[in-house]
């Protein structure tokens, strides 16, 4: 099994950043692909960004210039720096980790991002 954990959400005035952080603990997977989905109310789950083991990365356009997904492997961690903040961004944010050529995909609880002055 695999648990995901995400944490750094909070309230930002429009504008700002901030980082948020996904750790992933227990089995590990050579070819995986880590990604960043957000669920605004009233409103479906959205992908955001993601990143694959082989080092590449995919940005939806709502948010591509804004944010970049970026890893620490040592530390089984994958960050999602979120720069000119709009309150549009406001969402909960899911971290998912999923293993390629399997069904093996996880969820972490979210993190709440609130951007509102």
């Amino acid at each position: 099994q695999v648990q995901v954990v995400e944490s750094g959400g909070g309230l930002v005035q429009p504008g700002g950043s901030l980082r948020l952080s996904c750790t992933a603990s227990g089995r590990t997977f050579s070819s995986y692909v880590m990604g960043w989905y957000r669920q605004a109310p009233g409103k479906q789950r959205e992908w955001a960004t993601s990143l694959t083991s082989f080092g590449n990365t995919n940005t939806a356009d709502s948010v591509k210039g804004r944010f970049t997904i970026s890893r620490d492997n040592a530390k089984n961690t994958v960050y999602l720096q979120m720069n000119s903040l709009k309150p549009e961004d406001t969402a909960v944010y899911y971290c998912n980790v999923r293993q390629l050529g399997t069904s093996n995909n996880y969820w972490g609880q979210g993190t709440q991002v609130t951007v509102s002055s």
